[in-house]
Formats: structure tokens, C-alpha cells, sequence
């Protein structure tokens, strides 16, 4: 079973903020599309194929409505407006059934598997199926879990033939990492290498911190009070973005030399 980070979503209250914050930073960001049966809409910023999707409330009345148990869109209406944080890292696979029924066996509750649909700008429908999970280990959240139609190889033809991944014009940008501050990393990276057959990288004395290996990235656990993602850390070549972090609402993004 193959399991990769596909993306990583931010709630924000608008979706020109973060376009014109990365604009400003030479990132290629540009607003997706609305999920129409969800009440959401997002922007998104590719580095291969994991990005990031700024993910906002079009429609509140809606997204109060909706009886789909999405836990991403109800966590959007409890954090949306007073706090713009990151929430949750999606988790790519090829076999979303299988890897649903592993985890029900191991004990977490699952939404059903969903049929998701967005409108792309140019109007166009892009579906993939989806479930994510309830509940968190210590107060932090689970990631969710998706598949895309075809392969990655595919995925990642079309979506530069199509120039939704372009270059970035401060040059080469690859995200690296994500960053948990939690108040126990290896109990919290010992949950998620049990669940998701990640492989352990490295967990430091003391128990400050400990990595868990996802493709060529890595999920980083710090210890904090937070319990929740709070940075993204990237390899970059540009001059302009090294050794410096850009922050949007309460999340950070980290530029390290590549």
C-alpha cells in the first residue's frame, strides 16, 4: 500500500492574503476552486505534488448544513474567523479501502468514505474519494486520508501540462517537512508510525523531539503545548528566501538552504 503527503491545509479567512503573501515571496500560489457542496473554497500552491490548499468558508449557512461528516470543513467553522492556523496534513494512497479498514481494526473512528468534488477556475469538476478521522491522540488532530484517479506519474503530467504546477519565480522550493509541536513526541510519533507504517528517522534524548520518515519528506515532532501543526519547512536554492520564515495567521512557513 503506497502512503505519501499529499497536502497540507491552512484555514484562512480570505483567499487573496495568502496568494499575495507567497506572491510577494516569489511562491506560485492561485485560488482553486469552491467546493460546492461543502460550502469551501480554496487557493493552492504546488511543490510537486504535495502543496498546500488554503482552504476558507465561501458559504457559512451551507457549511453549517452540510450532513457530510467532514471533519476538515467542520473544523474550518470552529477555527474560522478567530484563528488562521494549519489544520490538518492529507495523506495520499492507492488503496484508501484497504488502508480505511486497517484502521478501523485498529480502533479509530472513520468518517465513510466521500465522493469529493471541486470546481476548478476553469469550471471543470475534480474528484477524488476521501474519509478522515475523528477523535486525536493527546489534542492532536488525525491526519485524512485520500486517492486521486490515475497514477502519480499521470497526476503529475496533467497538472503541469495544464500549468497548475509551474515553477516558482524565486526558484527552486521543495517542501522538506512538517513541524507537530506536541507535549510528547515519541508517544505521539510511536501512535503515528503504529498507524501508518512510517519508518522512524530519529528520535533525540530526552524524548524533544522525534522524526518520522514519509517518502523523501518527514513529519517532525517538537515538544510544545500546542498540539497541532505549526510549521512547514522547505529546501530552497533561492538567496532571497533562505533563513526566513513567513508567517500567515498563526502558521508558519520555514525556507532553510538547500
Amino acid at each position: 500500500m503506497m502512503l505519501k503527503w499529499d497536502h497540507t491545509v491552512q484555514y484562512v479567512n480570505d483567499l487573496e492574503t495568502p496568494v499575495e503573501a507567497f506572491a510577494k515571496w516569489g511562491l506560485a500560489a492561485f485560488k482553486g476552486g469552491s467546493h460546492k457542496f461543502w460550502g469551501t473554497y480554496n487557493a493552492l500552491s504546488y511543490f510537486g505534488l504535495t502543496y498546500i490548499e488554503f482552504l476558507g468558508i465561501e458559504d457559512r449557512e451551507l457549511a453549517e448544513k452540510i450532513d457530510s461528516p467532514n471533519a476538515v470543513v467542520r473544523d474550518a467553522l470552529s477555527e474560522l474567523p478567530a484563528r488562521q492556523a494549519f489544520s490538518r496534513v492529507a495523506l495520499r494512497t492507492d488503496d484508501i479501502d484497504g488502508l480505511a479498514s486497517r484502521l478501523r481494526a485498529q480502533g479509530l473512528d472513520l468518517s465513510p468514505i466521500l465522493d469529493g468534488r471541486r470546481l476548478d477556475a476553469q469550471g471543470n469538476w475534480i474528484e477524488w474519494r476521501m474519509f478522515t478521522i475523528d477523535g486525536h491522540y493527546r489534542g492532536l488532530p488525525y491526519p485524512f486520508i485520500l486517492q486521486w484517479n490515475g497514477t502519480d506519474a499521470e497526476r503529475l503530467s496533467g497538472l503541469k501540462a495544464t500549468g497548475v504546477i509551474k515553477d516558482h519565480p524565486a526558484g527552486e522550493v521543495a517542501i522538506q517537512r512538517a513541524v507537530f509541536t506536541v507535549s510528547d513526541p515519541a508517544a505521539a510519533a510511536a501512535h503515528w508510525q503504529e498507524l501508518f507504517g512510517l519508518p522512524l528517522l530519529e528520535s533525540a534524548p530526552g524524548g524533544e523531539t522525534a522524526e518520522l520518515g514519509i517518502g523523501d519528506k518527514s513529519f517532525l515532532f517538537k515538544r510544545g503545548e500546542a498540539e497541532r501543526l505549526t510549521q512547514l519547512v522547505f529546501k530552497t536554492n533561492a538567496p532571497d528566501l533562505q533563513n526566513r520564515t513567513l508567517e500567515i495567521g498563526a502558521a508558519q512557513f520555514v525556507f532553510l538552504p538547500a
